[in-house]
């Protein structure tokens, strides 16, 4: 049985609702359940997981340790009903809880005792397939680093020892995916139960680093960078949206090769940050001239991309505004005014004014690049 079918199975056998989550309390998977629900449980199923006070609630009746179903009370203040545990365990370790909700109080007595003692084979079967996959899991992350790592000899062999796994199949392109968050430590754990099977998670090679790395088959690689997101802004709390954002790179037809994807990837999200309009997922495919970023370090950039004649500009915000935004709209008067919500002769003004401060011909297309080369960059090489 498949994890979806051992919880669809108890619920049955008890005749109530039922959850699967991992031993950190992410979700995995639950059953159908009635339209009232406890605040508990709504959480869980919205947000993938439980709150920390939550966990530490129902830890205090001994859930981690406990080889037999554990009841644990109602606690209407917390907004809990009673339920039942059945902890799933493989080799004498919890890898994940199948919770079993008793509001009715129809899971006390005999009788139910003896069906809860029927489902723990269910409980003891979700535990041992999680904890193959969670070795499964544990075993792609070493991988994937060795792909990354650099010696072509080692990124061979876990390159065959990926696609062996099922995970990546050595003849399908793929691409790398980074998620990163902005002015903040490392983000906590991907839930990775929810990711696709064909994902491969690892940490970035710098602890220091706040990137969580995602390998894809290429097709996938939109539609899980914003699953991923989901996942994570799940688990961060009173986080700005904004700050947590994705990189995709490029794709690649051979897994060796993926390194070259990664950085790529990590540009695309550290751009984002930078580029409102490229938030929430930046695509290299995508990026344009910002890919000049991958070209050298940002002094050398700084000194190619922002010529000295346009420095006079960034002493006049709103001259450096109407010049970018009249070279964005290909140098549409009509559509420059509206957009920067002017009449067309204050826009005339301006630009003259913007020729006057940089010596710049804003109808020669040389110049033109200059500008929109220094304002372009200037936000990201300071």
């Amino acid at each position: 049985m498949e994890l979806q079918e051992l919880v669809d199975e108890v619920s049955r056998v008890l005749g109530e609702p039922v959850v699967l989550e991992d031993r950190d309390f992410n979700l995995v998977c639950y059953g159908a359940h009635p339209d009232e629900l406890d605040p508990v449980r709504q959480r869980s199923i919205l947000h993938r997981r439980s709150a920390p006070e939550v966990q530490d609630w129902f830890e205090r009746f001994g859930i981690a340790t406990s080889e037999r179903p554990v009841h644990t009370p109602a606690d209407p203040g917390f907004g809990v009903v009673a339920r039942v545990c059945l902890p799933a365990r493989w080799n004498g370790v919890t890898y994940g809880y199948v919770w079993v909700l008793d509001g009715a109080g129809r899971l006390a007595g005999p009788e139910a005792d003896e069906r809860l003692h029927r489902v723990m084979r269910h409980a003891a079967r979700a535990g041992t397939i999680m904890a193959g996959q969670a070795r499964t899991r544990e075993h792609l992350a070493e991988r994937a680093h060795d792909l990354l790592a650099g010696d072509p000899a080692t990124a061979e062999i876990a390159a065959a020892e990926i696609d062996r796994l099922g995970a990546l199949a050595r003849d399908v392109p793929v691409r790398a995916i980074a998620l990163h968050l902005a002015r903040g430590g490392p983000v906590p754990p991907l839930n990775l139960w929810r990711l696709p099977r064909a994902a491969v998670a690892t940490a970035a090679d710098d602890p220091a680093d706040p990137t969580v790395l995602l390998l894809t088959p290429s097709a996938d690689a939109d539609h899980l960078a914003e699953a991923a997101r989901r996942l994570y802004a799940d688990r961060l709390d009173r986080v700005d949206p904004a700050r947590l954002v994705a990189g995709i790179g490029g794709a690649l037809a051979d897994l060796v090769g993926l390194r070259d994807s990664v950085h790529e990837a990590r540009l695309a999200a550290r751009v984002a940050h930078e580029v409102p309009r490229l938030r929430p997922v930046a695509r290299w495919d995508d990026l344009g001239p910002y890919r000049l970023l991958a070209c050298g370090p940002r002094p050398a950039l700084r000194e190619g991309a922002i010529d000295a004649a346009v420095r006079p500009l960034f002493d006049h915000p709103v001259l450096a505004e109407t010049a970018a935004t009249y070279l964005d709209l290909a140098g549409n008067a009509q559509r420059t005014a509206e957009a920067l919500a002017v009449h067309r002769q204050t826009l005339y003004y301006r630009l003259g004014r913007i020729a006057q401060l940089t010596g710049l011909d804003l109808a020669d297309g040389r110049d033109r690049l200059t500008l929109h080369l220094a304002l372009t960059f200037r936000p990201l090489v300071g």
